[in-house]
C-alpha cells in the first residue's frame, strides 16, 4: 500500500472481539502487553518508507494499552534513527472488576485532534472500526459534530474498508468471476471527498476488482437494520447508492446522517471456564446407532454436565473411500473445572477406541483443556467516558461527547411476501439469482443476501421471507430472526438472535463466526423464476 501509488493516510484495523479477549490474557500475563505486537513487528520494516512518503498511519493496534504501544513505537524509530510523531486515543478502558475486559467504542474526534496536532502515526484502543477512516477525514475537512451527513458518508468508507480486500473480492461469492479468478485482491483505498461522498478504488495493477457488487457485499457485512449506529452519528445505510465511475472505481454517494445515541456500546470479555473437543470418525453402516453408543458413553465416563454431541452426516451411500462414506461425531465438553475439561475428558474418548463402535477412530490425540471467553455488549453514557486525545509531546486533550443525542429506536422490521410470486419456476441453487455476505456480533448472527438485478430483487423480496429462511436454515426457525430491507442496494438483511450463543469464542458451532453461513443459503436448491436470468443486469 505505501509503495504502490498515492495515499495519504495508512489504516490498519487489528481488533475485534476475540481479539479483544487475547489481549486480556495478555495482560494477565504482563501488564506492559495488551497491544497487537504484530502491529509492531509489521511497522518495523515500513515506518521509515511512510515517513519519507508523509503517508500517516492510524491503527486501534493498542488494543487495552495504547499508552504501550505508543511508547514501543517512538522506541522502534528511535532504534531506526528515525523522528516520529506518536499520538494516541484512550479512554475507552472502563473499569469494571468482574470483567476481564470492558471497553467503550470511541468515535472519530480524539483521532482528529492527534492528527491535527502532526501526529505521523496515531494508535487507539477500541474505537469503532469505522472511526480509523472518520478521524482522518475530519482533519481534512475540519468537519464539526453537525456535519451529520459527511460523518455518514465517511463512516461508510470506513465501514467498507475495515475488513480490507473483502470490498475488492475477498470472500466474494462470485470470485470465480473476477479477472484473477479471486487468487490474490489488492487492498482498498477510499477517495473520501468533502462532502462525505468517497470513490473506493485500489492501487493499479493489483488483483481482485472493485464493483458495485464488491462493495454491496462488504456494505452488508456484520451490520443489522438501515440505522447504523455510531458514537458520532447513525448512518442511514437505506441512503447509500453506489455507481460505478470506472474500472475498479466505485462511487459511494448520498449517505445521511442522524446525531448519535446518547450511549457508547461496550464490549466485555469475561473468562467462561474450560473447553475440550474429540471428533470420532464412524463410517459405513448404523451411523445413527454408533453416534447413539459414543454420546452413552462418554457420558457414562464423564457425566452429562456441559456435554454437547453434534453428528455431522457428511457420508455417502456406497461409497468406495473411507472418507467419503464417514460421518463426524463432535463431542464437547465446557466446565468451570479444567481437570474435569482436560485430560479426564479425552482420555475417556481415547479409551474408548477398543471398547466402542466397530471401526472406531478420532481424528485427534487427547490433550489438556483450554480456556474460553464470554463476550456481552453493554451501554453506557457517551458523557460518562473520559475520552482523551494525547498529542505528540504528552498534551492531554480531551474530547467532548456529541452536543446533540437522540434515543435510539430499533428499525422496524420487514416481513417480506407482500407481493405476488408466480409465473414459471425453475429448480436450481438460491445462488444463482443472489449472492450473500454474513458474519457474527456476539452472539447474534447477520446474514446479508443481494440480488443481481432489479427483477431479481423484486422476486427475493417477495420470496425470502423469515418464514422460508427457517425452512432453508433450519437452525434458525426456534430463533428471533430481524428482517430488513435495503432497496438501493437491492438486498435483504436478517439478524439471527443467539445463533452463535455465548459469541465466537465460547462457540462450538461448527461455523463459530457464521462466516460460511450465507453459502449455505446460497446452495439450497429452490425453485427459482424462470424469466428471471442469472449474471450482473443493470
Amino acid at each position: 500500500m505505501l509503495d504502490g501509488g498515492e495515499l495519504d493516510v495508512l489504516t490498519g484495523d487489528y481488533l475485534a472481539e476475540l481479539t479483544m479477549l487475547i489481549l486480556g490474557r495478555d495482560r494477565l500475563r504482563d501488564p506492559d502487553l495488551g497491544y497487537a505486537k504484530t502491529f509492531l513487528r509489521q511497522l518495523e520494516t515500513c515506518l521509515g518508507t511512510a515517513l519519507d512518503r508523509g503517508v500517516r498511519i492510524v491503527t486501534n493496534a493498542g488494543g487495552l494499552n495504547p499508552a504501550g504501544l505508543a511508547a514501543a513505537i517512538e522506541a522502534l524509530a528511535g532504534r531506526l534513527g528515525l523522528s516520529a510523531q506518536v499520538g494516541y486515543v484512550e479512554g475507552d478502558a472502563l473499569q469494571r472488576p468482574d470483567a476481564l475486559t470492558a471497553n467503550a467504542y470511541l468515535g472519530a474526534f480524539g483521532i482528529a485532534a492527534c492528527l491535527d496536532a502532526g501526529a505521523n502515526v496515531v494508535v487507539t484502543g477500541r474505537v469503532t472500526d469505522a472511526s480509523l477512516v472518520v478521524g482522518p477525514a475530519i482533519a481534512r475537512y475540519g468537519w464539526g459534530r453537525d456535519d451529520l451527513d459527511e460523518l455518514a458518508g465517511a463512516t461508510v468508507a470506513g465501514h467498507l474498508l475495515e475488513c480490507g480486500a473483502q470490498v475488492t473480492g475477498g470472500n466474494f461469492s462470485f470470485f470465480t468471476e473476477l479477472p484473477d479468478g479471486g487468487h490474490r485482491p489488492g487492498f482498498p483505498i477510499a477517495e473520501v471527498h468533502s462532502d462525505g461522498s468517497s470513490v473506493v478504488t485500489k492501487h493499479p495493477g493489483t488483483g481482485g476488482a472493485v464493483t458495485v457488487e464488491t462493495v454491496t457485499a462488504q456494505l452488508l457485512y456484520e451490520i443489522g437494520g438501515p440505522a447504523y449506529l455510531g458514537p458520532d452519528v447513525v448512518t442511514r445505510l437505506d441512503s447509500v447508492t453506489l455507481r460505478p465511475d470506472g474500472p475498479d472505481r466505485v462511487r459511494v454517494s448520498g449517505v445521511r446522517g442522524t446525531p448519535p445515541p446518547a450511549t457508547l456500546k461496550v464490549g466485555v470479555n469475561n473468562l467462561g471456564g474450560f473447553r475440550n473437543s474429540m471428533t470420532f470418525v464412524l463410517c459405513g453402516l448404523d451411523i445413527e446407532a454408533k453416534a447413539a453408543l459414543v454420546r452413552g458413553q462418554i457420558e457414562e465416563a464423564v457425566g452429562k454436565d456441559g456435554l454437547e454431541v453434534t453428528l455431522a452426516r457428511t457420508d455417502h451411500p456406497d461409497a468406495a473411500d473411507t472418507e467419503v462414506a464417514s460421518a463426524l461425531l463432535h463431542v464437547h465438553l465446557r466446565d468451570s473445572d479444567k481437570a474435569r475439561a482436560g485430560r479426564a475428558f479425552s482420555a475417556a474418548a481415547v479409551e474408548l477406541a477398543l471398547a466402542s463402535y466397530p471401526g472406531c477412530t478420532l481424528t485427534t490425540l487427547p490433550g489438556d483443556a483450554t480456556p474460553y471467553g464470554v463476550f456481552t455488549a453493554d451501554a453506557v453514557p457517551q458523557d460518562e467516558v473520559a475520552h482523551v486525545a494525547v498529542l505528540p509531546g504528552g498534551e492531554r486533550v480531551p474530547i467532548a461527547p456529541p452536543f446533540c443525542t437522540v434515543p435510539t429506536a430499533d428499525d422496524e422490521t420487514v416481513p417480506g411476501g407482500d407481493a405476488a410470486v408466480d409465473g414459471p419456476t425453475r429448480r436450481g441453487a438460491l445462488g444463482e439469482l443472489v449472492g450473500a455476505r454474513s458474519g457474527d456480533k456476539g452472539g447474534d448472527a447477520n446474514l446479508g443476501v443481494w440480488a443481481r438485478s432489479d427483477a431479481g430483487y423484486a422476486w427475493l423480496r417477495a420470496w425470502l421471507t423469515v418464514e422460508r429462511l427457517a425452512e432453508l436454515l433450519p437452525e434458525t426457525a426456534s430463533l428471533s430472526v430481524r428482517r430488513y430491507e435495503l432497496p438501493n442496494l437491492r438486498a435483504v438483511n436478517f439478524v439471527i438472535e443467539g445463533l452463535l450463543g455465548a459469541g465466537v469464542a465460547a462457540s462450538t458451532r461448527f461455523d463459530p463466526q457464521a462466516k460460511a453461513l450465507g453459502e449455505l443459503l446460497r446452495a439450497r436448491i429452490v425453485d427459482l423464476p424462470a424469466d428471471v436470468p442469472t449474471g450482473v443486469a443493470r
